[in-house]
């Protein structure tokens, strides 16, 4: 603004982008003075508490800059090493890739004396070696290391490397990381069995997470919803309906409520079976016990309905879901007017379009070229140019 009232004053007229870019050039002379500023203070001898130093560091970007500046502050009389500094350098060095440099600044801080670190410190530390940088195995190093830095791990930061390896597909991994819950003082707990259940499922190994399973009350642990629907989900993919059943009544003898996920991971393995009716009767069931069923539970019996050809159930299907104030997809609309179209039946599929259209949904041009060629049929060779036209209009739109 000064820049522009001075240019103003003498009658120096600034188009905007001239403007911009000037105030912008400002703006960074200004802002890289005030970093040389603030490092340049690390030349003072006055004496500089820990949040001032903070306050040097966090403009910083350069990773090279960044530990020239640790170097520097180390050096210093009032140096006080403590987990904001680390937190931030690592933090800074981690999004700028530089792990090589992560992996100095760790064995740096083991060099130093009275500086404590917490959990939250190495779960910042792991956290950024799996997510950001990708480096799994150095999670997992880290997480056995940090007794070296006296600091014992919580349930929490070895739970986050379990569910990293799950993530990572590192199945091999995850027991023995499992295995050393003992050696860094881990108590386990309901968590961390159902991520090691999640993994042994997602490896194909179910007999395994049936084991993990049994193991709940030996731990003392209680298994949840979550523990049994992931197991029954993976039985369900793998088409062991009845195991999967079976595991459904265990679960409800040891007194744990099924919710609309466990019910719906049922149906859709049903359905998978093409076994229609019986999905229809755990929907009822489901309503029964108590559990209100959502749009996913009427949408597995429909396209149940609809893969076993049955359109003018599926329609009917159709008509109580809106009742019950639930949209079906375009996907089960599209199939509806395909089928209801085959057995020309048309006045359903004119009921169902009108349907489709104030559900918000737009009929695509396959959809109307496969219902008009329906309602001219080729008898006479009127209606066969016509086809014709309509082959031609929606291959050039």
């Amino acid at each position: 603004m000064i820049i522009r009232r001075s240019l103003v004053a003498r009658g120096v007229k600034t188009p905007p982008l001239v403007f911009q870019s000037a105030l912008s050039y400002a703006t960074t002379v200004q802002r890289y003075q005030d970093s040389f500023n603030k490092l340049n203070r690390l030349n003072h001898k006055d004496w500089l508490a820990p949040n001032e130093i903070l306050k040097i560091i966090t403009p910083l970007k350069d990773p090279d800059t960044l530990i020239s500046v640790l170097d520097r502050i180390s050096q210093r009389k009032d140096y006080k090493p403590n987990q904001a500094l680390f937190t931030l350098i690592i933090d800074k060095l981690a999004k700028a890739n530089k792990f090589d440099a992560v992996d100095d600044v760790l064995k740096r801080i083991k060099m130093e004396k009275g500086c404590r670190l917490s959990d939250d410190f190495f779960y910042g530390v792991i956290k950024n070696y799996g997510n950001v940088g990708g480096r799994v195995d150095r999670a997992i190093e880290t997480l056995f290391d940090m007794p070296s830095f006296n600091c014992w791990p919580t349930v929490k930061t070895f739970n986050f490397v379990l569910n990293l390896l799950v993530s990572a597909k590192k199945f091999g991994s995850i027991h023995d990381v499992y295995m050393g819950a003992a050696k860094l003082g881990i108590k386990i707990d309901a968590c961390c069995l159902n991520i090691l259940i999640k993994g042994l499922c997602e490896s194909g190994n179910l007999d395994a997470a049936l084991y993990v399973l049994d193991e709940f009350p030996k731990q003392g642990c209680r298994p949840t919803v979550r523990t049994f629907s992931t197991i029954i989900h993976w039985l369900c993919e793998k088409g062991k309906l009845d195991e999967a059943f079976e595991l459904f009544e265990k679960m409800e003898r040891e007194g744990i409520e099924p919710d609309a996920i466990t019910f719906n991971i049922l149906i859709s393995g049903l359905r998978k079976q093409g076994k229609v009716e019986q999905s229809i009767k755990l929907l009822d069931q489901m309503k029964l016990k108590g559990c209100h069923p959502n749009t996913g539970s009427y949408q597995e019996v429909l396209y149940g309905l609809l893969d076993a050809k049955r359109f003018v159930d599926a329609k009917q299907f159709m008509d109580h879901m809106l009742k019950e104030g639930l949209r079906p997809s375009f996907l089960a609309y599209k199939l509806l007017i395909h089928g209801l179209s085959g057995e020309n039946l048309m006045r359903d599929v004119d009921l169902v379009l009108k349907q489709m259209v104030q559900q918000g949904f737009v009929p695509k041009m396959g959809m109307w070229k496969r219902m008009l060629r329906r309602t001219f049929s080729k008898s006479s060779s009127y209606n066969c140019d016509i086809i014709e036209t309509i082959d031609y209009i929606t291959k050039k739109f």
